[in-house]
Formats: C-alpha cells, sequence, structure tokens
C-alpha cells in the first residue's frame, strides 16, 4: 500500500528532485495516485513537463490518467497546454490519446463528459486544451 502520510508525501515530492529519472519517475506514479492531489498539483506539474526525460512525463501522465477523475485528467491538461518542448508535447498528446478509457466501450463518454467539464474551467490553458481537445473528436 502507498504511504500517503505526511511524511510519505514529503519522501515523494523529495524523490521529485532526484536526478535520476526512474527516481522522478516513481515520484510522479506515488503522488498521481495521492488521494488529494492537490496539495503536490505544482510537484506533478513539473513532473509532467519534465525537461530531462520523457519516461518522467509518461509515467506521471499515465498514473493521473488511471485516476479516471477530474483531478488527473486536469493536471495532465494543465501541463499539455503549456509545455514548450516538442518531446515531452508529444508525450503528453500520446498519452492522452492513448487513454484506455478510449478504447473500452462506454468509457470513452466518460472521458468526453470529462473533456466537457473541464471545457468550462476556471483556468484558462485547461479550459482552451479541453476544448481543443473536443474539437478534435468532432
Amino acid at each position: 500500500m502507498d504511504d500517503f502520510t505526511e511524511q510519505g508525501l514529503r519522501d515523494a515530492i523529495a524523490a521529485a528532485e532526484s536526478p535520476d529519472w526512474s527516481v522522478r519517475a516513481a515520484a510522479g506514479r506515488h503522488l498521481a495516485a495521492a488521494p488529494q492531489i492537490e496539495s503536490v498539483a505544482g510537484v506533478l506539474h513539473r513532473l509532467l513537463l519534465d525537461a530531462q526525460d520523457t519516461g518522467v512525463t509518461s509515467d506521471t501522465a499515465v498514473a493521473l490518467l488511471a485516476r479516471r477523475d477530474l483531478a488527473g485528467l486536469r493536471a495532465v491538461l494543465a501541463a499539455r497546454a503549456v509545455v514548450s518542448d516538442q518531446g515531452t508535447a508529444d508525450q503528453l498528446a500520446a498519452e492522452l490519446d492513448g487513454d484506455p478509457r478510449w478504447a473500452t466501450g462506454g468509457d470513452g463518454a466518460e472521458m468526453i463528459a470529462q473533456l466537457q467539464t473541464l471545457a468550462a474551467d476556471r483556468e484558462p490553458d485547461v479550459r482552451n486544451e479541453a476544448r481543443l481537445r473536443l474539437t478534435r473528436l468532432r
């Protein structure tokens, strides 16, 4: 079981600064699985935009999307909206496009409903990225 105590989260936040990409990726997976990701949103955002290794980006995005909730999808859309590195942008797009919910029947409707909700998000970057993704579905 993951350690989501205050100390466990502090340890994961510290690991997010590691020079080792696999340690950063593990930190991203751990933090993405926390019950409330809002308190670690800044760290998750940095991991999603990891400039050194797209493996960190991929693992963090997959873990956030696996939550199947608005918070996880919102975090990935927020990063995708502001990313400047093309490799990282492509990786984030690939994780969004490859989310298993698209391939499992009615779950695609769940993803569309979440995108529709986020298309009215208070943050313009999230709102615009959600709208862009919805436009591509039409």
